[in-house]
């Protein structure tokens, strides 16, 4: 991979605004202008309120250890393969759905599937647009297409990243990945930065990284090494849910579980097939992983209570 270092906070299309030059979408965006102070004020605590409760509907999944996040990919605007994938999200037990920021793909994932609808992306601005179209929570990560690309991400243009978004949406759930192209250390100190930032969910990676030597199950188990090592260390840092991501499968999303995660995001596994029912399969096998592994934990935590 190359060395490159991807500067979006300088490049056009990723340009952070000044708080005197931008137009995004806040609060304020909600309430009409010609109201009196009373009712502004009043209309102000209501939409805040509301966005609070879905935030805390968003997350419920990941504070009860059970988060499925299926990802369609941030630059994959096709819109048929979006459309499969949230369908088989919705059809095969997942619990929320991460597609590219783009107002359009939101409604369309959102007239399929009652599930909550991450956007991901690496622009701020990109994601106020999304979120008015029906998105309930934002995603600065899924940094695969960029490192094809030979593009890395610094630890200060992420952290520059998000308190941007958290500026223009202070209320929305907010997810940030940790790039697995930095050493553990600093994808821990990174984590711990983050939350300090308000950050809701801290996402690892480490599947493109990892290029297994065995075939079958070891081979799977190998692939994922690297970002359960990193849930594992960064679960144990900070105090905010960790997803785990990036080459896992049903043989490895159940060890997320068990090295810290509160859930997995699953993305090529699911998106790469070519049929809907094999989509629906995949999901439905990785959710059923799940939930026996948290069935297995909680018969542990009771027996241990029991002692």
């Amino acid at each position: 991979m190359s060395s490159s270092i991807f500067s979006p906070l300088s490049a056009p299309s990723h340009t952070i605004l000044k708080s005197n030059q931008n137009p995004l979408l806040n609060l304020d965006s909600f309430i009409p202008k010609r109201v009196s102070c009373t009712r502004r004020r009043t209309l102000f605590n209501t939409t805040r309120a509301s966005l609070s409760t879905t935030k805390e509907t968003v997350l419920k999944e990941f504070h009860q250890r059970k988060a499925l996040k299926i990802i369609s990919g941030l630059q994959n605007l096709d819109r048929d393969n979006v459309a499969a994938v949230v369908s088989a999200a919705d059809k095969g037990g997942a619990t929320h759905v991460d597609i590219a920021c783009d107002p359009e793909l939101v409604k369309l994932a959102i007239s399929l599937t009652k599930l909550p609808v991450c956007v991901s992306s690496v622009d701020p601005s990109a994601f106020p647009a999304a979120v008015e179209a029906g998105a309930s929570m934002v995603e600065i990560g899924n940094y695969d297409s960029f490192y094809e690309m030979g593009l890395t991400f610094t630890p200060e243009q992420i952290l520059d990243l998000t308190k941007e978004t958290r500026r223009i949406l202070p209320h929305i759930a907010l997810s940030v990945t940790v790039p697995h192209t930095l050493p553990l250390p600093d994808q821990i100190k990174l984590a711990e930065q983050l939350e300090l930032e308000g950050v809701d969910i801290i996402q690892t990676e480490g599947g493109k990284c990892s290029s297994p030597s065995k075939a079958g199950i070891l081979g799977l188990i190998e692939k994922a090494s690297p970002t359960l090592a990193a849930a594992y260390s960064i679960s144990r840092a900070v105090q905010i849910p960790v997803m785990c991501s990036s080459g896992l499968s049903s043989v490895t999303a159940p060890m997320a579980i068990t090295a810290g995660a509160c859930g997995v995001g699953v993305g090529s596994a699911v998106n790469k097939l070519n049929d809907i029912v094999a989509m629906i399969a995949e999901v439905k096998s990785i959710s059923e992983s799940l939930t026996l592994s948290n069935n297995g934990a909680n018969v542990v935590r009771e027996s241990s209570l029991r002692l």
